[in-house]
């Protein structure tokens, strides 16, 4: 990786109500780390000049995680407007008026998603730069996707995104 990106933003703004539980999503350990902490373990391996963690629901207890694993961190409150576009255009906002010029790559990954380390989102950086790319996706394939959106392909190329429930069989 030539240059690092410009920031890390980490998504941790949602209910997580699929988890049935009172205890945020990202809160929940995994390995003797939160979630929200795997997350910003695997964001930091990047160098970024910034990292941001955007939140919402039970902020005051991400917050507080959030500090406990990294200080540094900046935190963006997401607003009413609900969806990971707002969230990710909230997280630009509050980097930008903290005096961070978005001159480089920003990579956006989620505080729920402890499996993905440090060397996966430098080989994602490190492909982007070789391919002079305007944005870049990692995707995976899983057996069951159930509770996945999915990532429409037309020859390799990403044409579209369906949720769940609008998705078919196809």
């Amino acid at each position: 990786m030539k240059n690092p990106p410009t920031a890390v933003v980490v998504l941790a703004a949602g209910a997580g109500t699929r988890m049935k539980s009172q205890t945020p999503k990202v809160l929940h350990s995994v390995a003797g780390r939160s979630l929200l902490g795997h997350a910003i373990f695997a964001g930091r391996a990047l160098h970024p000049d910034r990292l941001v963690v955007v939140v919402r629901h039970e902020r005051d207890g991400v917050v507080r995680e959030t500090m406990a694993v990294d200080s540094t961190v900046l935190i963006a409150d997401q607003d009413e407007i609900p969806g990971t576009g707002r969230a990710v255009q909230c997280a630009l906002e509050s980097l930008v008026a903290d005096g961070v010029a978005l001159d480089r790559p920003v990579v956006v990954t989620g505080a729920d998603t402890p499996l993905l380390d440090g060397d996966t989102l430098v080989r994602l950086v490190d492909e982007h730069e070789r391919g002079g790319y305007a944005v870049t996706m990692l995707t995976t394939h899983v057996a069951d996707p159930t509770g996945y959106g999915r990532i429409v392909r037309n020859g390799g190329q990403v044409v579209g995104i369906v949720e769940e429930k609008d998705a078919t069989p196809e």
